[in-house]
């Protein structure tokens, strides 16, 4: 596979160096958003920058055919226009908030543990997330997706908000940045009586990297727009 990487910090890094070891060929690493012939004879892209650089490295990668793994989080705002370019340009996109497949088993036992406390009232959520002090967004994409996971299937919760004293209809995000701690991610249901928690930790980046990797795999030659559902069901 010849590879582009885009944002060349430590996630690049840690992808790289799965590539190679896997006998993958880097044929770009760009730190600001590339010229088209920059990505001559990149079979695909993977984009790990800067929340307001995402979008100008996923257009110059749509602009010149080729497709794109993108895990850059803090931009979502702007993520109807990237979709309607992406089909515009008959692109390729894979969009992550996080690569780790223990990650996205970990938002569906979210989704279930929601859907059996539903009826039980006595159980209020909140969400706790916890990244190392170079993470520029808060909260975490992977503590938004999480949420939204949780909203959908939760009666009498309508929106999330970063807040530790949220209103009743409010699933309160908590957002701490520490050390070089490479991410933990808890659900938290709590009672008058007791407390049940799911917690997910991040041992080492090379679990999103070789995620990441296998996205990238998984998109040579693909148009259209992508998901780990997509990829962990394939």
């Amino acid at each position: 596979m010849q590879l582009a990487i885009i944002g060349y910090g430590r996630m690049g890094q840690a992808i790289e160096r799965l590539a190679l070891d896997a006998g993958h060929h880097v044929v770009l690493r760009a730190k600001t958003a590339p010229a088209p012939q920059e990505l001559k004879g990149a079979d695909v892209a993977v984009e790990f920058s800067r929340p307001d650089a995402a979008v100008a490295n996923l257009e110059a990668c749509f602009n010149a055919g080729v497709p794109v793994v993108s895990g850059t989080t803090g931009w979502l705002e702007q993520w109807d226009a990237v979709l309607a370019s992406c089909a515009a340009q008959n692109g390729g996109f894979f969009y992550a908030s996080n690569f780790a497949v223990g990650v996205n088993l970990f938002f569906d036992l979210a989704k279930h543990l929601q859907q059996s406390l539903d009826k039980q009232r006595d159980y209020a959520a909140r969400i706790e997330e916890v990244h190392h002090v170079h993470k520029l967004d808060a909260p975490s994409g992977t503590a938004i997706t999480l949420a939204e996971g949780v909203l959908a299937a939760n009666s009498t919760k309508t929106a999330w908000e970063l807040t530790s004293n949220p209103a009743p209809e409010v699933l309160g995000i908590t957002a701490e940045r520490t050390g070089e701690v490479v991410g933990t991610h808890r659900l938290v249901f709590e009672s008058n009586i007791d407390t049940i928690t799911l917690e997910h930790r991040a041992l080492t980046r090379d679990a999103f990297a070789a995620g990441a990797l296998r996205a990238a795999a998984f998109m040579v030659g693909k148009t259209g727009t992508y998901s780990m559902a997509d990829l962990i069901n394939h």
